[in-house]
Order: structure tokens, then sequence, then C-alpha cells
């Protein structure tokens, strides 16, 4: 039951909020799929409606995520590389990301049973698998490796709008360095205007992201300084009429309103099995993991198996709608939590922000750098390459973890996204048969003066009194 009067007021402060990062998200990570900004304002509307009926977790944002969105892309320049003869290349990688999208909805959703028996709280479930295999295999320090190496990839892939060059898309083994390669090799061509208004955004907004975080028991509302610096930079890009003065890239000409559904293509999802499934998988890890935080903070219980149902849905819908795929952003699900929202009517007022910025406002935006978008999705790889200060406690904790998480961030960093998670499972599998093989014993000792027992390891105020 809807507590309207004690909840009303917190969830339209909240969507408010929330809305316009989405809307910035999602203009900023079309970017990494390949295709034109307003098809991320689309993934940044449908998934939400359809995760308000379906899904349990009361404070995620659904929409946009960077890793997923660069696996997406990753798939679309794959099949549709850098044409300029082409005038409906866009078209093409608009099939292809709606129709990945769509594939890994099918996949999140397949209709093969599950079972409790293996439900525990670090482990993730796909029913298109037995849960004891995908339970023995998805651990917390593969996915995190993965998308700590995704963020990487992220960070690289960015720097061609940062520093305003025009660079080859890569893809497959190396890629990455490959792209370095291609930035480093035409830096003398940077678009100086386009590199100061990438730093002095990424200066101001990591500043007072900070400040919103060290101050936010004192502050009643975080500053939304993306949406400032935004609206500033806009501003200033029109009225000294950068892209003609500085020739820099801008966003450009939005679709004004949403454009009808379509069928997804089924050669790409023949072409595309590995990455619909790959993104499934990293998609669900990272929203559920979110979501779960979030219900322990604010104690309710979220349902595995209806999340699933309910990002598949979403990614269903979104895909044939022309969007890419959804899982939930770190820092716009804390915009949403941290403005006080308390229940998915505030996602569903953030999807109205965007639907009235695609069908009457988005020719605002039109002005606005691509160089900005790229220092804004920099900006929000933070929370994700701060997963580096997870190995010193997992070698403390578990040495298989430890290597499984260096492991699969290597093989990511040098094979790329598809093939890194491939390698990542593949090594994950061997130390299953390692850990059978040398089972770990641990030392119990007790905690503080109680009769709890608990790994010497993982605890410090124990007894040396041990059993």
């Amino acid at each position: 039951m809807y507590r309207i009067k004690e909840w009303i007021l917190s969830d339209i402060v909240s969507g408010v909020s929330t809305g316009l990062v989405a809307v910035l998200q999602g203009l900023a990570f079309a970017l990494l799929v390949n295709v034109t900004p307003d098809y991320g304002l689309y993934a940044a509307f449908f998934p939400v409606i359809i995760y308000f009926f379906f899904g349990t977790s009361k404070h995620i944002s659904v929409g946009p995520f960077p890793v997923l969105s660069l696996m997406v892309g990753t798939a679309v320049l794959r099949l549709y590389p850098d044409d300029p003869n082409d005038p409906d290349l866009n078209n093409k990688r608009v099939t292809v990301a709606a129709s990945v999208t769509v594939l890994a909805g099918i996949f999140q959703v397949s209709p093969v049973g599950t079972s409790k028996r293996y439900a525990t709280p670090h482990r993730y479930q796909l029913p298109v698998m037995t849960n004891a295999f995908f339970f023995l295999v998805f651990q917390d320090s593969l996915i995190s490796g993965f998308t700590t190496a995704a963020a990487i990839h992220v960070l690289i892939s960015q720097l061609k709008f940062i520093f305003g060059l025009t660079v080859p898309p890569f893809s497959g083994p190396l890629a990455l360095f490959y792209t370095l390669e291609s930035v480093f090799t035409n830096i003398t061509k940077t678009n100086i205007c386009d590199l100061v208004t990438s730093i002095i955004i990424m200066v101001v907004v990591f500043a007072v992201k900070e400040i919103n975080d060290r101050y936010k028991s004192k502050i009643p509302v975080p500053i939304p300084i993306e949406v400032i610096m935004t609206v500033i930079a806009t501003g200033v890009s029109y009225a000294f009429n950068f892209q003609a003065r500085y020739k820099v890239d801008i966003v450009g000409k939005l679709q004004k309103g949403f454009q009808p559904p379509q069928a997804p293509s089924l050669s790409v999802f023949q072409d595309c099995v590995a990455d619909g499934f790959s993104i499934g998988i990293v998609g669900f890890a990272v929203a559920f993991s979110v979501a779960k935080v979030y219900s322990i903070k604010h104690d309710y219980v979220i349902n595995g198996n209806q999340e699933l149902v309910a990002f598949g849905l979403s990614n269903i819908f979104c895909g044939c709608f022309r969007g890419f795929a959804a899982s939930t952003s770190l820092s716009r699900s804390a915009v949403q939590e941290s403005t006080g929202g308390k229940t998915q009517v505030a996602g569903l007022l953030s999807a109205l922000i965007v639907m009235i910025v695609t069908l009457a406002i988005g020719f605002l935006l039109e002005p606005l750098q691509k160089s900005v978008l790229a220092a804004l999705v920099v900006i929000n790889l933070k929370g994700m390459l701060m997963q580096f200060n997870e190995i010193p406690n997992l070698f403390r904790k578990d040495k298989y973890d430890c290597l499984v998480w260096v492991v699969s961030f290597i093989a990511a960093v040098l094979l790329g996204l598809d093939l890194g998670l491939a390698a990542g499972v593949g090594f994950e599998l061997l130390t299953v048969v390692f850990r059978a093989q040398f089972p770990k014993c641990s030392q119990l000792a007790n905690v503080g003066a109680t009769d709890i027992y608990r790994n010497r390891k993982d605890y410090q105020n124990v007894s040396h009194k041990h059993i």
C-alpha cells in the first residue's frame, strides 16, 4: 500500500533529480553504443516503465549502465564498423543494439526451472542454466574484476571525445592498446576547446560530488552538479558558437518524439549469441548487487527470480523500441536514494522527465559538446575503478577469489570484454577443481567475550582461545 501523505513529496523530489541525471547519462552512454545520442533517451525511459510493474527493489534507478553500453557497442562495431559512405549506418547500428538487447532479455527470462537450494547472498541466478552451475561460477570476484576492466575500456574509449580526435574503432584482443596508440599518435591534433571544457567539467563535478558524499548528513538534497554544469556548458557553447569557432563535435539534432517499435533482427541474433548472453549476465549481476545493498540498508526483501523477470522484460521491451541494454547505474541509484526516494514511483517520475525532454525540450541540448558527455561518463566510472581496493581484502580472505579477480581483470583488458569474460569463467571453473582437491580449513575463535565463533582471518577482535 502506497502511503501518499508520507512518501509522495520525497518521491517527487527524487524523481525529478534522478530524471535530470538519467537524461544526461542516457545521452552520454549512447556514445559508448556508437549510436546517436537521442537513442540514449529511449534506454533511459522504456526499461523504467516495465521495472515499475515487475521489479522488487524500491531504490535502484533502472536504465543505461556504462559497462553494458560498451558491451553493446562492441557488438555494434563488429557488425557495422565506421563507413562514411553509408548514409544508413546509424539505423543499422540501432537495429544491432536493439536486437542484442532483446536477446539479452530473452536469456534473462529463459524458462528453465530454478530451485532455492543454492540461494546465497553472494551468487547470482540465471534460469537459463542450472543454479548449481551458475552459483558455482559467476562469483562476486569474477564480476568485480570484469567490471573493473570494463571501466578501463570505457575510460579509454572516451579519450577521443575528450581530446576531440578522430580515432578509428578497434575490436578484438589488444583493442584497448591499439586505441591508446592511435590517441597518442594523433595527440598533436587535440582540440584545445574540447580538452579544456572536459577538464573543467571533470574537476568541478568530482569536487562537488566529494562534497556531497562528505556532507551528505548535513545537505538535505545533493547538489545536482552534473545538471548544473551541463546547462552552463550548453549555454556557453551556444552563446559563443563553439561548433563554428572551434570545430567542436556537438550532440546535434535530436529526434523529437519516439519512433515506432521494430522487430529484432534474427540475423543479429545468430551473430551475437555470446554478446547477448554475457550482457544478460553482467547486467543482472550489477543490478542485483546494487539492489541487495539498498534492501539491506532499508530492511526489505528483494526477490532474485522476480528481478530477473523484471530486467528481462525491460530489455525485451526496450529493445523493441530501439533502446539498448538496461541495468542500473551506481551513481544514478545513489541520487534516487539519497534525495529521499521511497518507492519506484520516483523511478516512474524520472521516466516522465526523460519523456518531457524527448517530446518537447530536447532541442535545447543540441549545442552541447560531446566532450562534456564524455567527461560525465569518466566521472561516473569512479565507483567501478575503486573496486581495485578489493584486492587486498580478497587476498587476505580467499586467495582463489583474489586470483579469479586478477585473471578476470587482465583477460578482459587484453582480450576484450567478450573473450575476457569467457576466459574469466574458464579460470573460475579451473579454481573449482583446485578447491575440491585442496579444501579450505578455517581456524575459529571467539568474537570478543561471546559464544560466537568466526574465522580468525576475517576478524580482528577475537580471542586466542580457539577450537
